[in-house]
């Protein structure tokens, strides 16, 4: 393996007047952070820039990247995001390969990405979760509310140009694909992953941990996309409660990105 390139982001916690309090500093304290946690949809951002500025729109319509987000990560700290790069045939699927490792200022990995560029759009075996209307009134997350098999109710998003803008300088991007296709970033559209889940059940704060990602088409600022979801397990783990979502993100009738989305939704306190 070959170091690609490192390079520096100054992190920034998008989300401090968020609904998740997790983000806040005091009720992160409680759960014993350091602070308010960076959304890890952000953080998510920062690794796509590598497989992005490696392949380009060729990543964004036919390539994957599945992610773990390990320690957290703090406003203002500026952590350092290194790909490394596999050739072609050294795991189970073909193509090339990036691994992605973001590292914080003491050394500490907080997040992981595998991201992959294949020769053909890798096939989702699950169909398609069908649309959904949302709860009247949320209920709260709990192992029966979000029992498996459950469909959760359909979203309706739209970003336009100058709010696109707007979030890639949150993430710090500056990669010019963004702005001359013009297409959405894909931390951007995994945020609707997110967004289903909190609009389909009550939260207290909560913790995105993992996703597996598969990129399958362009999307374009201003266009309409229909996300869907159902519930593919709910566990307990060491006091955590979690959950993962079979999420489909859909444009023009079709699927532009296909994500399996793993949060914690109750934490444990400390």
């Amino acid at each position: 393996m070959t170091t690609a390139r490192s390079y520096a982001v100054e992190a920034y916690n998008t989300a401090t007047a968020s609904a998740n309090k997790i983000h806040d500093d005091d009720v992160a304290r409680a759960y014993g952070f350091r602070g308010g946690l960076v959304p890890g949809v952000d953080v998510y951002a920062y690794l796509t820039r590598a497989p992005v500025e490696r392949w380009g729109g060729q990543w964004l319509t036919g390539g994957s990247i599945s992610v773990r987000f390990d320690q957290p990560v703090y406003d203002g700290e500026r952590v350092v995001v290194t790909a490394t790069e596999s050739p072609a045939g050294t795991d189970d699927l073909d193509g090339e390969i990036l691994h992605v490792v973001v590292t914080d200022p003491s050394r500490t990995v907080c997040a992981t990405g595998t991201a992959h560029l294949t020769s053909a759009n890798r096939p989702v075996e699950r169909p398609v979760p069908p649309a959904a209307p949302l709860p009247q009134q949320r209920p709260p997350a709990s192992p029966t509310t979000l029992r498996p098999g459950t469909t959760l109710g359909s979203l309706t998003e739209r970003l336009d140009g100058d709010r696109h803008r707007a979030y890639l300088a949150d993430v710090r991007e500056t990669l010019p694909l963004y702005l001359d296709e013009p297409c959405l970033h894909p931390g951007w559209l995994l945020r609707c992953a997110n967004r289903i889940l909190a609009m389909n059940v009550e939260l207290g704060p909560w913790i995105h941990v993992a996703s597996d990602v598969t990129l399958l088409r362009l999307v374009r600022p201003g266009e309409q996309l229909d996300v869907r979801a159902t519930v593919i397990a709910e566990h307990e783990r060491k006091g955590h409660r979690f959950v993962e979502l079979d999420v489909a993100v859909l444009t023009g009738g079709a699927v532009a990105q296909r994500i399996h989305h793993t949060a914690i939704h109750t934490p444990r306190r400390r």
